[in-house]
């Protein structure tokens, strides 16, 4: 069986290229990851199938992604005690805020780490930071990741 360290589910196949810049910083960390495309209102069996098989893989993250109501992130938080991270998208006609608001606002008890709306890259590295508390290797590239990012803007003109 693989192992895996970061489930990512996107609630629909247009999703895939907002979440891209995750599973790119994921790939460029050699972080194993998987991807998933799942509807937490149309397709919640399949939500709790992916979950469960995840958490079975030794997945220690969940990064999930969904635009107008995010009901996915809010739906895997309360299925798993795992960190959940949420990417609210663009895309609707409120430009993203309705899924950032659905995202952001859980119950108490059931928290979901939201990034920025269409915050892809972020949801990825902060992935990268909690799998960074037991893995020294991976804190050392990540030290090394912020330095060549200041590099880059100290050589912007």
């Amino acid at each position: 069986m693989k192992k895996i360290d970061v489930q990512i589910i996107v609630g629909s196949k247009s999703d895939e290229s907002k979440i891209k810049p995750a599973l790119d910083t994921l790939s460029e960390f050699g972080i194993a990851y998987d991807f998933k495309v799942a509807s937490a209102h149309r397709s919640p069996s399949y939500v709790e199938e992916i979950i469960d098989n995840a958490v079975n893989l030794g997945v220690k993250v969940f990064i999930t992604g969904a635009g107008m109501a995010n009901h996915l992130s809010g739906a895997v938080a309360s299925r798993t005690i795992l960190p959940v991270i949420g990417v609210p998208f663009s895309g609707s006609s409120m430009g993203g805020i309705d899924s950032l608001f659905s995202t952001v606002q859980m119950p108490p008890g059931i928290p979901v780490a939201t990034v920025a709306v269409d915050g892809a890259k972020n949801a990825a590295v902060l992935a990268l930071e909690i799998l960074s508390i037991e893995n020294k290797d991976l804190q050392k590239k990540i030290i090394e990741f912020r330095h060549k990012e200041t590099e880059k803007i100290r050589n912007a003109v």
